[in-house]
């Protein structure tokens, strides 16, 4: 049966536009494009016998060169030609087949306890499978990406799973920055909504007689969620970091101060639109590894489209295509200071004033450091779980979304998540 929305399957339901993704599109096209034309581009200097090789790409020419001996060049070129035609030919149908599916997201968002700007709290403790009775956690999300990761299909939901095991998820969805937050900077987030959110959460919390409350946070959303906890010790029960960085040279300083030189490049872009545009920070990510969304595409153009593991592609796909711009401010906080300077590490990292030094945390903290982390390298999170006294840490075999969304997830991490914020607020009843 295909795995697609109601919506999709209602009649007489206009069709959605097709989808923008994946962005920035001429970026992903230009790479495949120029990489993939260098084959053909190529064919003379082969001919000639004067390509150059390096590394390990000698022994494989040099045998490419015997396999070859005695054949046409002429058919050899318009293998190449065919080869070059037919992936690209192959990559646009993947991304059409993508633009086109009929699933699209129709989960509702639980009802809010407060709001205040573009920032919602959102409590998945109110959800009719929601068990009762547990303790509350405050989830913190990255500001760049959007929330509904952690509540990405009903298959696929963190959130839903916590709350059906009887605690009580609160999201903090940032929203989109609107003309207030285009001039927030990270003590606004931090030291303003998310406190605010946590005020409104203890107040909701006190009639009903609830322990005080876990924060979570994950990946951008950790160092939110860690600069709340050393503000507000006393009004939290514990931490927990999912995939946070702190050391942002570890492993790959130069792509971390590329990055930081992308600043005075967009800088007259920022000052006129108070943000750094959605389409600027994929192509930052992408920048981590140019070629994965064309292998990405590559394959899914060869699934049936009618398949689970379509639906579960295009829902995951729609959400990294969903982004919300960065604040100017925070953007050259970001980019700048955590990226550029490594503030954060070398302990110059301020918030309203005051250094963030997580040797002065002293609530019991978990740190999940996903061993397959591409985004955010192992050895980065893992800096800041020596840095905090008595932090426990776990390192599960999954990458940084898969800890979310994929099909690993729930024994992998979210067993452990349940197991470790029952034990240290009471259990579920």
């Amino acid at each position: 049966m295909p795995m697609v929305s109601q919506q999709a399957q209602q009649p007489g339901v206009a069709e959605r536009p097709p989808r923008l993704g994946p962005r920035p599109l001429p970026l992903h096209l230009m790479a495949a494009g120029l990489t993939w034309a260098a084959s053909r581009n190529g064919l003379p200097l082969w001919n000639s016998g004067s390509l150059p090789w390096k590394g390990e790409l000698v022994a494989r020419a040099a045998a490419l060169r015997e396999n070859l001996n005695g054949t046409d060049l002429t058919v050899f070129a318009e293998a190449v030609e065919n080869e070059v035609t037919g992936r690209l030919a192959a990559l646009a149908a993947g991304i059409e087949a993508y633009r086109h599916h009929p699933y699209h997201r129709d989960l509702a968002d639980p009802p809010a306890i407060w709001q205040e700007g573009s920032c919602r709290l959102l409590d998945y403790g109110a959800l009719p499978e929601a068990r009762s009775g547990g303790a509350a956690v405050l989830v913190v999300p990255s500001l760049i990406n959007r929330a509904y990761v952690l509540d990405l299909t009903a298959e696929r939901s963190l959130l839903r799973w916590l709350a059906r095991q009887g605690l009580r998820p609160l999201l903090l969805d940032w929203g989109r920055p609107g003309a207030e937050e285009r001039g927030f900077t990270l003590t606004d987030y931090i030291a303003g909504r998310l406190e605010r959110a946590l005020d409104a959460l203890r107040e909701d919390a006190k009639a009903r007689d609830r322990v005080p409350p876990v924060v979570l946070g994950y990946c951008m959303g950790g160092l939110l969620a860690l600069g709340l906890a050393l503000r507000r010790q006393a009004d939290l029960g514990g931490l927990v970091l999912l995939a946070t960085p702190w050391d942002f040279h570890a492993e790959n300083a130069p792509h971390s101060r590329m990055a930081a030189a992308s600043l005075p490049l967009v800088a007259p872009l920022m000052e006129v639109a108070g943000e750094m545009p959605v389409d600027l920070l994929q192509a930052l990510f992408s920048s981590l590894d140019p070629h994965l969304v064309v292998r990405k595409f590559l394959a899914f153009g060869r699934l049936d489209p009618t398949s689970r593991k379509a639906q579960d592609f295009v829902a995951l796909e729609d959400w990294l295509n969903d982004g919300v711009p960065l604040a100017a401010p925070v953007a050259r906080e970001c980019l700048g200071q955590w990226y550029g300077e490594n503030t954060t590490a070398k302990g110059r990292w301020r918030l309203a004033g005051t250094v963030v030094d997580p040797a002065r945390l002293a609530l019991p903290t978990l740190c999940v450091v996903p061993a397959q982390d591409r985004i955010v390298p192992p050895a980065s999170a893992s800096a800041l779980a020596a840095a905090i006294p008595g932090a426990e840490r776990i390192t599960p075999a999954v990458g940084h979304i898969g800890m979310v969304v994929s099909a690993q997830a729930e024994k992998a991490v979210w067993q452990s998540l349940l197991t470790w914020i029952s034990a240290r607020s009471g259990p579920a009843r």
